[in-house]
């Protein structure tokens, strides 16, 4: 059986974060592991507080976990602050797995969740290492002079953009584009959307398929959770995927 290790926060409401990279890694049929960040706060309402997790802590959860489960993808989620990004790009540079980066920043209901002196670092030591990194348009608009330089594929998720379809964009660092359409489902429950979709294409990469064939199945499989999603209400405020 794969192993996806995920490196992310802790959503306590199970709707995002480690929890929801969890589930999503279950369903693919893969054995996911995980690495503690960030502890989090928070229900489908939003994000009341989060607290890092001591760097050295996390450091020891890395070593610990690949020195006996040696994953078959990694996926990145939230980084809190510079010593954590510091501590998992070290623990990344000899990780011949295929790694995802899911870049949270700023939480839907806007609370910032990454220190603004990480970012810099992370487009500088992180990206490089990453196989793919997964903006959604205000994280693509906020890195796009790093995006730039950078020699690796990123997917800018256009589920913010105006209109009645999303187009999301997987740009090769050869300059090749493309496109995945899908008409907007109109839905309050998308808590955990960019998780499970960053989880999604770890579990397929780690499966074997190729980038393309990996965002394209994890597309698909969002989209059938979305749409599972509509009827359900779980929580008061902006309910998780199912």
């Amino acid at each position: 059986m794969e192993i996806v290790m995920t490196i992310a926060g802790s959503d306590p409401s199970g709707g995002a974060g480690i929890q929801q990279d969890l589930k999503t890694i279950t369903a693919h049929g893969c054995y996911g592991t995980t690495v503690i960040t960030a502890l989090t706060s928070q229900n489908t309402l939003g994000v009341v507080s989060s607290v890092a997790v001591d760097a050295d802590v996390v450091a020891s959860q890395l070593k610990t976990v690949m020195g006996d489960l040696v994953p078959s993808a990694v996926k990145v989620g939230m980084i809190p602050n510079r010593k954590v990004a510091e501590i998992v790009v070290e623990a990344l540079k000899d990780c011949d797995a295929p790694v995802v980066y899911d870049p949270v920043m700023i939480s839907t209901s806007g609370y910032e969740l990454m220190d603004s002196e990480a970012v810099d670092f992370i487009a500088e030591h992180l990206f490089p290492l990453c196989t793919l990194v997964t903006p959604n348009i205000p994280e693509a608009e906020r890195l796009k002079t790093h995006m730039k330089k950078a020699t690796t594929a990123f997917l800018v998720k256009g589920g913010h953009g105006t209109g009645s379809v999303s187009v999301d964009r997987l740009m090769a660092p050869d300059g090749t584009v493309w496109e995945f359409s899908t008409g907007k489902i109109a839905s309050s429950n998308l808590h955990g959307t960019g998780c499970t979709l960053s989880s999604s294409i770890a579990s397929w990469l780690a499966k074997g398929s190729s980038l393309h064939e990996a965002v394209a199945k994890a597309k698909e499989y969002v989209t059938l959770a979305i749409q599972r999603s509509v009827s359900h209400g779980i929580g008061h405020g902006n309910g998780p995927l199912i």
